[in-house]
């Protein structure tokens, strides 16, 4: 359990230097550079998923379990996760009204996956890694809409977006219900 809990504080303490404000990060950007600073930034968190990845496999083979999820509630996480893929999709497509109306999609992308998994798993890894980013996602993406609180435009808003950030949704889902999910982690998300 102490490699997971090490990554989650290096891969969530990185991307919570915002959550305090602008000061920290700007200030840190002007004394090392922008470049040198997401080199950092993206080092960093590749330590910290990679403890994070070692940790939970470790712990899952001792940590025994906090409850039993119930079977009804479980199949609301094959709701929640696909709703985060199209919400993580829309970050990084052209704006539609999916990005507009969700601010800041990423984050709260996050906060549905983990809050799904949260529901399908009950095993004490399950608990501390999903507990750990969905109270991050909360807490960022209450403090992105402080920092900005529209960050879209309607005048940007296009319905192209949306399709775009749908399809590659729904096809990553498909991917990782089908396939990839077992593959990477070892467990089928249904089946």
């Amino acid at each position: 359990m102490s490699w997971l809990i090490a990554g989650l504080i290096i891969f969530i303490g990185m991307h919570s230097i915002r959550i305090v404000g602008e000061a920290p990060r700007e200030a840190l950007i002007g004394r090392i550079g922008e470049m040198a600073y997401k080199g950092t930034y993206g080092l960093v968190s590749l330590v910290g998923l990679i403890l994070i990845g070692q940790g939970y496999r470790e712990a899952q083979a001792t940590a025994g379990a906090l409850y039993t999820p119930s079977e009804s509630l479980s199949h609301l996480a094959l709701v929640l996760v696909p709703i985060a893929f199209v919400l993580a999709a829309a970050a990084y497509v052209p704006a539609g009204h999916i990005k507009r109306l969700a601010r800041h999609p990423m984050v709260l992308g996050v906060a549905f996956w983990a809050g799904g998994h949260l529901i399908a798993n009950g095993m004490l890894a399950d608990v501390v890694l999903f507990g750990s980013l969905l109270a991050w996602a909360v807490l960022d993406y209450l403090a992105a809409v402080r920092r900005n609180a529209h960050p879209v435009a309607s005048s940007e808003v296009s319905l192209k977006g949306d399709v775009i950030a749908v399809v590659v949704g729904f096809v990553a889902t498909i991917a990782f219900v089908l396939w990839l999910h077992q593959w990477l982690f070892g467990v089928a998300p249904i089946g």
